[in-house]
């Protein structure tokens, strides 16, 4: 949309000037929905709340963008677009899909919202069937037999999507609480809130958790990264071990 300014110097000159609003766009649109994801979290992106920073109204968006499913898709895509996957490493791939693996995560974690557009998402975006064409590479490369490659992107990135959620539903949390409330929990440290977990595990009563309350210390040992490794380390291992039998 064009808004034109007119400006008259003395009595005979006249300069009109033009001033274009950004065109709407699907990138336009992506770009918004990222933002908004970040700031408010999965649940407050809508079709309405990007047309309303983008001072339209929702109508116009869906000549870019069909529904909320595509506007996952392209939302996946353009950060996903960002996952760097080494080139095939015969000899150590196992260890390059263990450092996708957590790649991935660490995009997610910069942009807190887009691990939840994936779910219930089957990829069909082209930035995001590159990266999937990337790590199944990878895979190839390490001998892993085609049907397992197939099974094994999708067990994979449920993982790393699920730990993102539960950080993004942390976040979600703290944001939705009472600002007294937040302050308060501001001053709560990690080891704190374990502390207190791991009393209510050794209070147990053994002779009806025998198990969980003699396991108080293993069972709240081990940072978030820790225990993401830890399910890394098992899922990769096994794909290897499950290959080299095949």
């Amino acid at each position: 949309m064009a808004v034109n300014r007119t400006y008259k110097l003395g009595n005979r000159v006249t300069v009109t000037t033009s001033h274009r609003a950004p065109r709407l766009s699907a990138d336009r649109i992506v770009e918004v929905a990222i933002a908004q994801l970040r700031s408010n979290g999965y649940d407050a992106v809508t079709m309405r709340s990007i047309a309303k920073e983008l001072g339209t109204g929702p109508a116009s968006l869906y000549a870019h963008v069909a529904n909320r499913a595509e506007l996952d898709q392209l939302v996946v895509g353009a950060v996903c677009s960002q996952w760097q996957i080494p080139d095939p490493d015969p000899e150590h791939w196992d260890d390059q899909v263990r450092a996708a693996m957590r790649g991935l995560l660490d995009l997610y974690r910069a942009n807190p919202g887009i691990a939840r557009c994936t779910m219930g998402m089957i990829p069909t975006q082209p930035a995001l069937l590159e990266v999937t064409d990337r790590l199944v590479g990878l895979l190839k490369a390490g001998g892993v037999p085609e049907q397992y490659c197939a099974w094994f992107v999708d067990v994979a990135s449920l993982f790393v999507s699920s730990v993102a959620m539960e950080d993004d539903i942390w976040l979600e949390r703290h944001r939705g609480q009472d600002p007294d409330e937040a302050a308060a929990m501001a001053h709560v440290s990690e080891e704190e809130v374990v502390a207190e977990v791991r009393k209510i595990f050794a209070a147990l009563p053994p002779d009806r958790f025998p198990n969980l309350s003699s396991m108080a210390v293993p069972m709240t040992t081990g940072s978030g990264d820790e225990r993401f490794a830890f399910g890394v380390d098992m899922i990769v291992s096994g794909l290897k071990a499950m290959s080299e039998r095949a």
